[in-house]
């Protein structure tokens, strides 16, 4: 047998050996990793032990994994800036359509107050009477015509100051998080 044929049935036999194992492309790791986010998303968020399970990253998909969870990051906040545009679009949107309804209703009161109630078709044009209470200023009202809404919160920046101090308050602490930093 020559020296060629050897090599050669010898790299079909590392082929044949080899075919099994499969490595995952960045595509398929990606995908996989979106059907999970999907999975989440379906279910409004919350991480089931066999999600969680799936999406751990060992050592061996540490870097195919950590390039997929960085597009799907980039994709996510991608669509959270589309949608804050979006709420602002809608916002100003509905502000333009409030002051168009308050116009056009201030028009038609006008036209009832100038030549009274008055009929087309099948609907009437009229006005009816309401009520509010005005109040020019609230501290000149006497106590009991007040309602006092009281809301409590940690001076959070006083607390840390004082912690790093030294000072020791009962149930407060200093939480040391990590962040993720990609550059």
């Amino acid at each position: 047998m020559s020296k060629d044929l050897f090599f050669l049935m010898r790299e079909e036999e590392i082929e044949t050996t080899l075919k099994p194992i499969k490595m995952a492309t960045l595509y398929e790791i990606t995908a996989e990793q979106k059907a999970l986010i999907y999975e989440i998303e379906y279910l409004d968020g919350e991480i089931t032990p066999d999600i969680e399970e799936k999406l751990a990253i060992t050592e061996s998909q540490l870097q195919q994994k950590s390039i997929a969870y960085l597009e799907i990051i980039n994709q996510k906040d991608a669509f959270n800036s589309l949608i804050d545009a979006e709420i602002k679009r809608l916002q100003a949107l509905k502000k333009r359509n409030d002051r168009t309804l308050n116009s056009l209703k201030e028009n038609l009161l006008n036209a009832v107050k100038t030549f009274g109630t008055y009929t087309i078709g099948f609907i009437t044009f009229g006005t009816r009477k309401s009520s509010s209470i005005e109040v020019e200023d609230v501290n000149s009202l006497p106590s009991k015509y007040k309602v006092i809404k009281v809301t409590e919160q940690a001076d959070k920046a006083k607390l840390k100051e004082a912690l790093k101090s030294g000072e020791i308050i009962d149930g407060v602490s200093i939480v040391e998080h990590q962040n993720l930093k990609i550059n």
